[in-house]
């Protein structure tokens, strides 16, 4: 097209005008593809709820309209092809062709995809929220041509791309925002190895956190609470100690010092006519979460744990097992697979305190629930036979509450009667 109007006349100004417009449009365009596209839906709903007001108020603009990415792809692109496009003819009337060609390229690159994608990659949240309206109304008009394109990308690649963070990622995202990284995070030492040992905690196992049973101290149920045992036990410092039957790995049950205050040393009261509550056992396997989920029973937080010799050659625990949570660890120390009527969700143990509760404000008294909760935890001997370790199993080690807080923590809980390490210096 040859040049059709000189300078000053009506024809040069609208043209110019149009020019302009479509520069600041193709950059518009520009700018909200890589400004828009590059925000998850993740953090978009991150934002939208736990942002600054500024970023909430947003980020609830914007997800409406990023939610169908494929189709807003589409739009941003066929109105900045087209406003690049027509760039050239309307110059084309202004200047020669070379010049055209020269001039839009130049135009282009440096208001059209420079500038505006610097800018939209600093502040797309703000940009994307102030032209979203304008942004929902291009869709409209490109539906015709956009959408059929979109669900064509759709069926091609999959409508969700929702990146969510795998445990590993999601802990070196943790680590990078403490402060001790250096890159302005606001999370303390102790914050970012707490949450990197709830995240580590779903791969661990019993066997990682037990104490040893070689190391554990357990008294015979044959012996007499005399001033040297019972001095003994207060000098170990635990609140509970297990209790052996004829071999220390025979583990049946555990008694609580704090019953003990009753007792005078002088009498030589057998620890068998002391209360003894029974204890769980769990397989060596078993994750630590599962473990948790026990000791949130009530019934106890000590445990026994168990290696099964017909099942030497284990399988790591993986992290969707589903055979791990389909073992129900009884209170007498058998495993059994837990029948779909009888499985219980986590949330229904959590809310059988509030249960309790609610019947002490009426209904059945709560002494009587807590009464027959505790007899029911309490090892009978008087009538039964002691029990015996099966040849096929035996006990590794002992597992408390306290092992999976330092698990969680990564760090040794230290009480008044341990031995610190700093003593020696």
């Amino acid at each position: 097209m040859a040049v059709e109007y000189q300078c000053c006349q009506t024809g040069f100004f609208v043209y110019i005008v149009i020019i302009f417009f479509l520069v600041i449009f193709a950059g518009l365009m520009s700018g909200l593809t890589l400004g828009l596209m590059s925000m998850s839906i993740v953090d978009l709903e991150v934002l939208a709820k736990s942002g600054t007001p500024k970023d909430r108020k947003h980020a609830a603009k914007i997800l409406p309209v990023v939610r169908r990415q494929h189709l807003l792809l589409c739009t941003l692109l066929l109105c900045n092809a087209a406003a690049m496009e027509a760039l050239p003819i309307f110059l084309d009337g202004l200047i020669s062709a070379w010049g055209a060609i020269l001039i839009s390229v130049t135009l282009i690159l440096m208001f059209g995809e420079i500038i505006p994608q610097s800018v939209c990659s600093r502040h797309g949240l703000a940009i994307g929220a102030a032209v979203a309206p304008a942004v929902r109304v291009l869709v409209w008009i490109c539906y015709p041509v956009a959408y059929p394109i979109s669900k064509l990308l759709d069926f091609l690649l999959g409508e969700g791309h929702v990146a969510l963070f795998r445990r590993a990622e999601l802990k070196t995202l943790v680590d990078m925002h403490g402060n001790e990284a250096g890159k302005g995070g606001e999370l303390t030492h102790d914050e970012t190895t707490i949450i990197a040992g709830a995240l580590e905690l779903t791969e661990k196992t019993a066997r990682d956190a037990m104490t040893p049973i070689s190391e554990t101290f357990a008294v015979d149920i044959n012996a007499k609470l005399d001033r040297d045992l019972m001095k003994l036990m207060l000098e170990k410092g635990h609140s509970r100690v297990p209790v052996f039957y004829e071999q220390p790995v025979n583990i049946i049950g555990l008694i609580l010092v704090k019953n003990l205050l009753t007792i005078h040393p002088a009498d030589e009261v057998p620890v068998k006519n002391v209360t003894i509550r029974k204890i769980p056992k769990v397989p060596e396997n078993l994750p630590l979460y599962d473990i948790l989920n026990e000791f949130q029973k009530g019934h106890s937080h000590m445990a026994v744990v168990m290696r099964h010799h017909d099942n030497m050659v284990e399988q790591p625990a993986s992290k969707n097992s589903t055979n791990t949570a389909e073992v129900r660890v009884d209170m007498d120390g058998k495993t059994r697979p837990l029948d779909k009527k009888n499985k219980r969700s986590l949330q229904k143990w959590k809310s059988f305190p509030s249960s309790r509760n609610s019947s002490y404000r009426g209904g059945t008294p709560r002494s009587k629930k807590w009464t027959r909760d505790i007899n029911a935890d309490v090892l009978q001997i008087d009538d039964n036979p002691l029990p015996k370790l099966n040849e096929e199993e035996e006990a590794v080690g002992i597992i408390t509450m306290e092992d999976l807080i330092e698990e969680l923590l990564q760090e040794e809980i230290f009480d008044e009667t341990d031995h610190h390490p700093d003593e020696d210096s």
